[in-house]
């Protein structure tokens, strides 16, 4: 029977050596105060200690000294397994001074993995991550020196055809996220922007003889309809109240308790974009790459827009009127809606369906979307790209691999060159003012996020669109299909790059 408590006395039940499991993702839906918590305990008590953490699409609120950051800083972690490090900015610098294990799994993949252990599985089959850093014959999934551990990625083969094998540590603790527990427990997610691996983490914690530490930020005497508790009170062991300050008007069309009168859609993403402090591209290269990559939309798809570059699609899809015809999609589970950013990622204006992750990683995995939008750190002249690693930084993979493993068409948007890069667009004539200093285009990537060969053996579509030209990926590389007005083809392309590539004989 759960018990409520106070934050200490929650994390009472948190010993030296267990495996938490946090259900938030990246900013959004952390349990603050729980983190809080384990930080004054350690600091007090030096323990919990030697922990493991897992975590799908990782933890943090953009603020090295808030939530886990402290208490991962101080040492209390031995091990984090995570899809996504972005909001960690202390603890995925740690990472890479090797401060401690650290893992980085496809999102969607950790997802599957969670959801198995909750079914009594050791983990989950995958085709996504054959051919690119996690796989055990490129890389694997330890990202520094001290990572070893070769048990949480394998290759199997099952009737003649290879997968990876996804296993996680058996969970011992479920730190969630709710909005509101009942009478009996139950916990709902009314208020959140979305419930991710809630349930099937709770599952697994309590199958492996685990706790369930809740915090919500009401009780109410009302059972919540039945549809609408998302973990059941038999599950959970103890429930922390810690009200909210209110957030202010706008906020609940992102949690979906405010539906969106027609013909206000625009408005109100205009306010939700403010509100997350939303950085959308608004470089005159950005906008190139977004104006020209939204003609690959065609009415009726279903769609995933990546960070960084790749938003400036969603403008000029809502300003051609495609917006309006198409599906979006967000990792975190919501589907038919406008996806936030900043803060706020993983967040969906006007929702229509919000369901958990690993059903949402079902759907990309299985090849449910039409086409999607990414970003891209680098690509070689094998078609493969880098999107998680940069030189002496590291974000993480995130639900890249999983979007991009069997989506028919994939299209990457990225500048040619970076740093210093200056472009002026007068009326469609792009002119190069000054070339940027690290080049884009590379012989060989420096870790693989995408692999060129397996998407030929998919027969996926890959284009790669610059704020200069289009490539398209063929058996035989890169081919440049267009290039844009004003631009000069040796000048401004074949001569910025590190490899040959074959001109289309049709070329735009």
């Amino acid at each position: 029977m759960f018990e409520i408590m106070s934050p200490a006395e929650a994390v009472d039940l948190i010993h030296d050596g267990d495996c938490i499991c946090v259900n938030s993702f990246v900013g959004i839906e952390n349990p603050v105060e729980l983190h809080e918590a384990i930080y004054q305990k350690f600091k007090e008590k030096g323990s919990p200690k030697n922990l493991t953490i897992i975590s799908s699409a990782g933890f943090g609120l953009w603020d090295e000294n808030k939530n886990a950051e402290s208490y991962i800083r101080e040492g209390a972690v031995d091990k984090l397994i995570c899809g996504h490090f972005g909001a960690m900015l202390s603890t995925k610098k740690l990472v890479l001074e090797d401060k401690f294990e650290a893992y980085n799994l496809p999102l969607g993949c950790i997802s599957h993995a969670i959801r198995a252990q909750a079914g009594g599985i050791p983990g989950a089959l995958s085709k996504v991550g054959l051919d690119i850093f996690v796989d055990p014959r490129i890389e694997g999934p330890g990202i520094n020196k001290i990572s070893k551990d070769e048990s949480y990625v394998k290759i199997v083969d099952v009737d003649g055809e290879e997968f990876l094998y996804y296993k996680l540590p058996k969970i011992d603790i479920a730190l969630i996220k709710g909005t509101a527990a009942d009478r009996r427990g139950n916990i709902s997610f009314d208020d959140m922007y979305m419930s991710g691996d809630a349930l099937s983490i709770c599952q697994a914690a309590k199958a492996n003889g685990g706790k369930v530490i809740v915090q919500v930020d009401k009780l109410v005497r009302k059972p919540s309809r039945p549809r609408n508790a998302i973990i059941p009170g038999c599950l959970v062991d103890a429930i922390v109240v810690v009200e909210q300050e209110p957030i202010g008007s706008g906020y609940e069309a992102l949690t979906g308790s405010f539906e969106i009168p027609s013909g206000q859609w625009d408005m109100w993403v205009e306010i939700i974009e403010r509100l997350s402090s939303s950085q959308r591209q608004n470089s005159v290269v950005a906008n190139i790459i977004g104006r020209r990559a939204t003609k690959e939309l065609h009415e009726d798809d279903i769609v995933n827009i990546g960070i960084g570059i790749p938003e400036s699609v969603s403008k000029y899809a809502k300003e051609t009127g495609i917006l309006n015809k198409i599906t979006l999609t967000v990792e975190s589970g919501g589907v038919g809606g406008f996806p936030a950013s900043g803060p706020v990622f993983g967040a969906m204006i006007g929702a229509a369906s919000v369901y958990d992750m690993a059903n949402q990683f079902d759907l990309y995995d299985n090849g449910g979307l039409d086409i999607c939008f990414m970003g891209a750190l680098e690509v070689d002249k094998n078609g493969n790209v880098n999107a998680h690693r940069g030189e002496g930084a590291y974000a993480g993979i995130g639900g890249f691999a999983n979007i991009t493993a069997k989506t028919p068409t994939v299209v990457f948007c990225l500048s040619f060159t970076a740093k210093g890069l200056f472009v002026e667009d007068n009326d469609g004539e792009v002119t190069i003012v000054q070339e940027g200093t690290i080049p884009k285009f590379v012989n060989k990537v420096s870790s693989i996020s995408f692999s060129g060969k397996r998407a030929i053996e998919n027969g996926q579509t890959v284009l790669y669109i610059t704020e200069r030209c289009v490539f398209r990926l063929t058996a035989d590389g890169l081919e440049l299909i267009e290039v844009y007005p004003g631009i000069d083809i040796d000048r401004d392309i074949l001569s910025q790059m590190a490899f040959p590539v074959k001109v289309a004989d049709n070329l735009k």
